[in-house]
């Protein structure tokens, strides 16, 4: 996690507003020690979205003040230990437990962003680009249309085995996620989201976990 990009997120939150983070060649880990980080002073991890990186294509997070009187009690403690924390000052460690959790509803929210639908339009679309090319430089007239589709058709072929594995890990972090007490809710658009126990989901207003 680059430091430099840490206290430009820090600075950014000064502000009161939402800020969305990424960073070079994102991870799961790597966005979810920004939210950790940003935890510590008092913006809670509201979204996983697209749209990070030169062409648009990584993952970023959005993180949101958080109201809860836990956290403005955490962020004047923070505030007051570490007050040159945004400008090159001593930073907070960050527990391992509180990035594993990050981790586990980054990841389980990726894994719920799409449909399998929607997984297999946007791959018949991806596959595209990928197959037209080969198909023009192995062959020419209709041997490279034939050869196009045949590779087009290769790739679909991979994409059943990409959505067993998203499931997996969707079962596997919203399994981590209940043993550690969050609760599933569903946002207004139909998507399931993990919450801490009494949450809500940042920017929604409701509904509050169980």
């Amino acid at each position: 996690m680059s430091e430099r990009r840490v206290r430009k997120m820090l600075r950014r939150m000064e502000s009161g507003e939402p800020v969305r983070v990424t960073c070079a060649m994102p991870t799961t880990t790597k966005l979810a020690r920004f939210a950790a980080m940003a935890q510590e002073f008092g913006y809670q991890y509201a979204d996983v979205r697209q749209g990070g990186g030169p062409k648009g294509d990584q993952y970023l997070v959005v993180i949101e003040p958080d109201p809860g009187p836990a956290a403005r009690e955490r962020a004047a403690r923070n505030r007051a230990r570490y007050p040159r924390a945004a400008h090159g000052g001593e930073l907070p460690r960050l527990a391992p437990e509180a990035v594993e959790l990050l981790k586990a509803r980054i990841t389980f929210d990726i894994s719920t962003m799409y449909t399998d639908r929607q997984m297999i339009l946007l791959a018949g679309v991806a596959a595209v680009p990928l197959a037209l090319p080969l198909g023009l430089l192995l062959g020419s007239g209709a041997t490279a249309v034939v050869l196009t589709v045949v590779l087009w058709a290769a790739v679909m072929a991979l994409v059943p085995g990409g959505l067993a594995v998203r499931r997996r890990y969707r079962t596997r972090y919203a399994a981590r996620l209940r043993a550690a007490g969050f609760t599933p809710v569903t946002d207004p658009a139909g998507r399931v989201r993990y919450v801490p126990p009494g949450g809500r989901l940042p920017g929604h207003g409701g509904p509050p976990a169980g």
